[in-house]
Formats: C-alpha cells, sequence, structure tokens
C-alpha cells in the first residue's frame, strides 16, 4: 500500500479540514461552512480549522440521538387524544 494511502486510513485525535471532512464522509467545503458557521465543533490553529476526533465523535451521538427524538416524537410526548365524532342531524 502507497504511504499516502496508509495515512489517509489513520485517523489521528487532531485533524485538518480534509482529514475531517473524510473521516465525517462529506465535503471539504460543506466542513468547512459547518464550522465556521459553529454547527460542528472545530478550533482554529493560525487562520486553520482544527477538528478533535473525539469532539467529533460526541458530537455525532448528540446529533444521532437528537435525530431520533425528532423521528419518534409521539414515543416521547404523550399522543393525542381524537375528539368525538358527532352523529348526523345532532
Amino acid at each position: 500500500m502507497r504511504t499516502s494511502a496508509m495515512r489517509m486510513l489513520e485517523v489521528r485525535e487532531v485533524m485538518d479540514i480534509r482529514q475531517a471532512s473524510h473521516y465525517l464522509g462529506i465535503s471539504s467545503d460543506t466542513l468547512y461552512k459547518y464550522a465556521s458557521e459553529g454547527f460542528v465543533p472545530a478550533f482554529k490553529l493560525g487562520n486553520r480549522w482544527r477538528f478533535k476526533k473525539s469532539r467529533l465523535d460526541d458530537w455525532m451521538d448528540q446529533q444521532s440521538s437528537a435525530s431520533l427524538v425528532q423521528q419518534h416524537p409521539r414515543e416521547v410526548a404523550h399522543p393525542r387524544q381524537k375528539k368525538p365524532v358527532r352523529a348526523a342531524g345532532q
């Protein structure tokens, strides 16, 4: 295996935007936008964005938990009771 391919398989604790976007499976442009907007946990070292793997993992866990609650709100909240139907002519 080539050295550059081996480096891509290695996941570091602190990643640059290219490594982090590969780790998350999104484009570098999208990750840059997310970092700039504060949507994804990131910090700047000089003028370059950096991403801690452990913080990204925690963030992904929180995002997946939040999406589960949004997809199944009736399992968390009480279901609405239906109103009784009035008979015709009453």
